[in-house]
């Protein structure tokens, strides 16, 4: 019976993908880059004022670290509920909900830690778009 080696992986992110949420991404640990099974992480950058495309994730949990900055995250049907997020906090979102993240800033970048319960990089990302 073979035996599987496993290894520790280093990975120093390159340049920025653009995400499905049209926001810059700095790719880390993922299926593709450290061979994950159940994580993947990165760091996000909110560039000043702007804003996620509206989206949800499908069946995996995500979870923030603001490193920088402060992000107006609104969640729901109708994006109706907001939350502030500033350096120093964690922020859950659940499979499914819809979201989006504002930079509240319109001089300074919002950067955050993301990791996600799946290997991928953008594999489940829906773009959401509210009812009227």
């Amino acid at each position: 019976m073979p035996t599987t080696v496993q290894t520790v992986t280093a990975i120093r992110p390159g340049e920025a993908v653009t995400t499905i949420q049209q926001l810059p991404y700095f790719v880390g640990i993922s299926g593709r880059t450290a061979q994950a099974t159940g994580l993947s992480m990165h760091v996000v950058v909110i560039p000043p004022g702007a804003r996620a495309q509206p989206h949800r994730h499908l069946g995996y949990e995500t979870g923030l670290y603001v490193l920088s900055g402060r992000v107006l995250t609104r969640w729901g049907d109708r994006l109706e509920h907001e939350t502030i997020s500033e350096a120093g906090d964690f922020l859950f979102v659940p499979p499914g909900i819809p979201h989006e993240a504002v930079n509240l800033s319109a001089t300074e970048p919002a950067r955050a830690v993301v990791a996600r319960n799946h290997p991928g990089e953008q594999d489940l990302v829906e773009v959401y778009t509210p009812p009227a």
